[in-house]
């Protein structure tokens, strides 16, 4: 790939190297290094079952703005390498148990595709790979030896078919850098007005990178990728000291895909006045009671209190929770629900899907997989790490560049046979609250993020940011299997919430779509806050203002009425 920049104008030319230079040079160097590496360590005692290189090249576009002013632009590129090595066997390896990160060395590679620098690169990686996959595999042997035999046998790595796919570079594009400099900073200047905005900024992010892979057993994969994302942030804190955010994030897999000057003014006025209202707003009680999520609200929390619980490797290891380890073919949600998870779906009612790819970094192809029909658990999200009665990956092994691969979320979607217009909800909620004898009920409109933990010492928990319009600060309670048993029907618009989701294998883009969501009962608590108060000088050029902003009394709430 190359990168022209033309001064004069402003603009960034990004396109593909021209096929008659060195296009292939740099996978026709990583499978001849690859040879020669399996071929050398043949010899050796021990010796891997399979290597694997994983090389990154990506240019990446960054436009911060504040205030009305430029923070950062700038354009980089990069190439990065992962190093799989596996010593043993499929069935005992150096990555068992503990001992994953064993398995992959990573570093930077030349950005020119010389064939001697890059060679060299590999090579010395390749090296300290097995300098670190040798010794952990004897110390893998050891502690199954003495140590009680584990309740999942499952080998270490599944045996998976080879894969060949060299996908056309992504189409060339030209990014107006002065162009979306000026649109940062109107964007960033929006919130200029605002006296109780503390913090904000508004960035813009261009990724088009290209993804090689090769290993030992054959696999020859490049997979090009392109997106586009603007992300939008504004930071108030209460005067108890609670910090309050607002974030929206736009996704496209081109720059000229993302909205218009208009929409993007239209979500921010919509931000601030959210702000404004939530200083405002006293502080939630704890409570156990109906309550209705909107479809993003209801997304985050499928991403994470089910979906997380549905990658595979959660359900082997002594650390891990294994919620529904042991629930196959077992109802694990009403019958009205269904959940899957498409990396192969580029869009959601025309909104791009963050967790959109055609191959996992393991090299297996994306997949569809149908986790749980008609409320029944069916199936995990599976990387190339088996788990009883899971023998094989379903293209969901993912990673971070850098760490090791496993199962993930991609495109996470919840479907619904039992909907409601979504004008209906509310009402349907009331009625609710009447019918459990409660003085109202709660409703979460948006979502500041999710928390969540899967390992057996930790309590779970999902943060929320705004139940309703009048309230703020509460956490979701009480264990997965319980809230979501108590869903009772959804609304009947799919709505997307596209984020960055990080874990175990580092932080990647995923997808959750869901229909808004009314529960039975759900129990809440209130969000520990921060004693640090708001400034005390008032904001430049505000101070005329200086004590306006003072939290104003709340209109109380009346029985049967949802707050």
């Amino acid at each position: 790939m190359v990168l022209a920049a033309v001064a004069a104008s402003g603009v960034l030319a990004w396109g593909a190297t021209p096929p008659d230079k060195d296009s292939g040079a740099l996978l026709t160097t990583m499978q001849t290094e690859l040879e020669r590496a399996k071929a050398s360590l043949a010899k050796s005692d021990p010796s891997p079952y399979f290597i694997s290189y994983e090389v990154y090249d990506e240019h990446t576009m960054l436009v911060a703005g504040t205030y009305g002013t430029i923070v950062t632009s700038n354009a980089d590129n990069r190439r990065w390498a992962d190093v799989t090595m596996r010593v043993g066997s499929p069935s005992l390896d150096n990555t068992h148990e503990e001992n994953r990160e064993s398995g992959m060395s990573s570093g930077s590679l030349p950005l020119a595709t010389d064939r001697d620098a890059v060679a060299r690169s590999l090579w010395e990686l390749t090296n300290r790979e097995y300098r670190r996959a040798s010794p952990a595999y004897a110390k893998a042997k050891t502690n199954t030896a003495v140590q009680a035999v584990e309740e999942d046998k499952s080998p270490d790595f599944s045996q998976e078919a080879s894969q060949t796919k060299v996908d056309l570079p992504s189409a060339p594009i030209v990014f107006n850098q002065k162009e979306w400099e000026d649109k940062i900073r109107k964007y960033s200047a929006a919130f200029r007005k605002y006296p109780e905005i503390y913090t904000s900024n508004v960035t813009l992010q261009i990724e088009q990178t290209t993804s090689y892979f090769v290993s030992s057993e054959g696999s020859k994969v490049e997979t090009p990728g392109l997106i586009a994302r603007l992300v939008v942030e504004a930071n108030t804190r209460a005067d108890d000291g609670m910090d309050l955010v607002r974030v929206e994030t736009f996704e496209s897999s081109k720059p000229d895909g993302l909205p218009s000057e208009k929409e993007v003014a239209a979500k921010e006025e919509k931000m601030a006045s959210d702000l404004k209202a939530l200083r405002e707003a006293p502080l939630a009680e704890p409570f156990d009671g109906p309550a209705l999520l909107s479809g993003r609200a209801a997304a985050v929390f499928f991403h994470e209190v089910l979906g997380h619980r549905l990658e595979g490797h959660r359900q082997r290891g002594e650390t891990e929770g294994q919620t529904f380890t042991k629930k196959v073919n077992q109802p694990v949600l009403p019958n009205f629900l269904s959940v899957y998870d498409d990396p192969t779906l580029s869009t959601m009612n025309g909104v791009a899907l963050a967790g959109s790819y055609s191959h996992d970094d393991e090299g297996v192809p994306a997949q569809r997989v149908s986790l749980i029909q008609d409320g029944i658990l069916r199936n995990f999200l599976m990387s190339r790490m088996p788990i009883t009665n899971f023998a094989q990956s379903n293209g969901h092994g993912r990673n971070q560049p850098g760490y090791m691969p496993t199962g993930r979320q991609g495109n996470l979607i919840v479907q619904s046979s039992k909907t409601v217009k979504d004008s209906e909800m509310r009402g349907k909620l009331i009625e609710e609250i009447k019918k459990a004898g409660k003085p109202y009920g709660l409703y979460f409109e948006d979502v500041q993020g999710g928390f969540t933990l899967t390992t057996r010492e930790m309590p779970q928990a999902f943060q929320v940011l705004r139940p309703d319009q009048l309230v703020r600060g509460v956490d979701i309670v009480g264990t997965p299997l319980a809230s979501l048993n108590r869903i009772l029907l959804t609304g009947d618009t799919t709505e997307v919430f596209n984020g960055i989701c990080g874990a175990e294998s580092g932080s990647v883009p995923v997808s959750a779509s869901a229909p808004a969501m009314l529960f039975s009962e759900m129990e809440v608590q209130k969000r520990v806050a921060s004693r640090e108060r708001p400034p005390i000088l008032p904001a430049p050029g505000f101070e005329d203002l200086a004590g306006s902003t003072a939290p104003s009394s709340a209109p109380s709430s009346t029985p049967g009425g949802a707050r």
